[in-house]
């Protein structure tokens, strides 16, 4: 399964070393990672493994960046404040293997600090984890899932003032791929750059979802030729469409075509 994951067209494949494994195999576990780890270096996607919280943490690290490959980043689960990150870049680097974090916010103290978590120097990216924090918080979760919005909106609220990616929580019914494409369009029309799936079949639902339209990206395709032409003739004002533009819808077109380019629809 380690194996196939990396031929599943995600972006990031995350081997669990946490909630996955029952804590009598743990050591078994580390073990089948690094293993799998030099088989699949030369994976399209990028390769992460996701470590315990705490002092386990450091014993994950021992074994699986003992070999010859290394993962691309590392997941930290439950990531209460900045401290927790810094202490895992600094085993990290005490492994001569410093890696990008992917910081999972899931608890209500980590909600609360997602902002100095997501200006950790280390820190790439804020991953939402909405179960674990309803269970912290006593709360019911809904297929609505009002709950937790307001820590979901807050976490990429901190992602976006540090200038690091969010991705959102995962959709746990994986064989209701019409909930997940609903629940993974409204991820991307909250901000997030992508979502978790807990299954390979969840992968193309929630690449397309945030595969900009065609007409999205014709029309973004529009305001960055009449940018490029106002900018030629010395104008600061321009439309597309009959709608005037400014800087925020700039930045739109800005953000759609890249994405555009990442699906490689452009």
């Amino acid at each position: 399964m380690l194996r196939k994951a990396t031929t599943t067209d995600a972006d990031v494949v995350v081997f669990d070393l946490e909630d996955a494994v029952a804590p009598a195999r743990k050591s078994e576990a580390r073990e089948a990672v690094a293993s799998v780890l030099g088989e699949v270096a030369d994976a399209d996607c990028e390769v992460c493994v996701r470590v315990n919280s705490g002092a386990e943490a450091a014993g994950d690290l021992d074994v699986v960046l003992d070999g010859d490959a290394l993962p691309d980043s590392v997941m930290l689960p439950k990531v209460a404040d900045a401290g927790s990150v810094e202490a895992l870049a600094d085993t990290l680097a005490e492994h001569d293997a410093e890696r990008p974090v992917l910081a999972l916010v899931e608890t209500a103290r980590g909600v609360l600090n997602a902002a100095e978590i997501a200006a950790a120097e280390a820190t790439d990216a804020l991953v939402f984890g909405a179960e674990d924090l309803a269970a912290d918080l006593g709360a019911t979760r809904t297929t609505e899932g009002t709950e937790v919005l307001h820590a979901r909106e807050h976490v990429r609220l901190a992602a976006s003032a540090a200038d690091v990616d969010a991705i959102d929580t995962l959709f746990t019914d994986f064989e209701d791929s019409e909930g997940l494409a609903e629940d993974a369009a409204f991820s991307r029309t909250l901000g997030f750059e992508g979502k978790l799936a807990i299954h390979p079949s969840q992968v193309p639902v929630i690449n397309e979802a945030f595969t900009p339209d065609p007409e999205r990206v014709e029309w973004a395709e529009r305001v960055v030729a009449a940018r490029d032409e106002a900018a030629r003739d010395d104008r600061g004002v321009f439309q597309v469409d009959g709608e005037m533009i400014d800087a925020p819808l700039l930045a739109q077109a800005d953000r759609i075509l890249e994405r555009a380019r990442a699906a490689g629809i452009r």
